[in-house]
């Protein structure tokens, strides 16, 4: 364990985690957006509704 840079072992401890948010975040932003415009959309309907 002596042999590996302390930068690699800090890339295989901390990459991994990071990698991983990244791409969960990206995938949930889009889902958030759709759920954004089908609130707004819904929102919409019943504001048309009351008149």
């Amino acid at each position: 364990m002596e042999d590996i840079p302390e930068w690699a072992v800090l890339i295989g401890n901390v990459g991994f985690p990071v990698l991983l948010s990244l791409y969960l975040l990206i995938r949930f932003e889009k889902r958030i957006d759709g759920l954004i415009k089908v609130i707004r959309d819904l929102q919409s309907k019943i504001n048309n509704s009351d008149v």
